[in-house]
């Protein structure tokens, strides 16, 4: 775990603390979960390989949530004036493996699919677009041209 603030949070018996009027940067390195054990978390979570990766997380006493590698987490105290108190704990891969499918093999099939029904979506558009052009591709076949149209002499 990479913690990015000066002073913000120090060691404790019983876990971590952020202080009051601060706040905390971190980058795990491995999927891990963040345990609020005192006080009220406001928490941003930004996932950056996620089409909607950024988001906003109020955490009470008692209160978790699963933080994967290469996250990036930013974490102050919701209510001014007071400290915050969490433990962070790294998930063991057998427990972190659903999450991981999900994330490296789930969300990049979901995103071809919508890719590839955009890409018929497009090549259905241009194929009306261009047997709409039809009388033009067979003009001076079995039709009268009009003086427009034609090359007279």
């Amino acid at each position: 775990m990479e913690t990015r603030s000066d002073s913000a949070s120090t060691s404790s018996r019983r876990g971590f603390v952020v202080g009051a009027h601060r706040a905390i940067s971190l980058r795990p390195a491995e999927d891990s979960r963040l345990i609020v054990t005192t006080g009220r978390a406001w928490v941003t979570l930004n996932l950056p390989h996620q089409p909607d990766g950024l988001g906003d997380h109020v955490l009470g006493t008692g209160e978790s949530l699963f933080v994967p590698a290469g996250a990036h987490l930013v974490m102050e105290p919701w209510i001014r004036g007071e400290a915050l108190r969490f433990d962070w704990s790294v998930i063991p891969q057998a427990e972190a493996s659903p999450q991981r499918f999900s994330r490296e093999v789930v969300a990049p099939s979901r995103e071809l699919a919508t890719a590839l029904g955009q890409a018929m979506l497009a090549f259905g558009r241009l194929l009306r677009g261009v047997l709409g052009y039809t009388e033009f591709l067979v003009a001076g076949r079995g039709r009268v041209l009009s003086r427009f149209e034609s090359n007279p002499p």
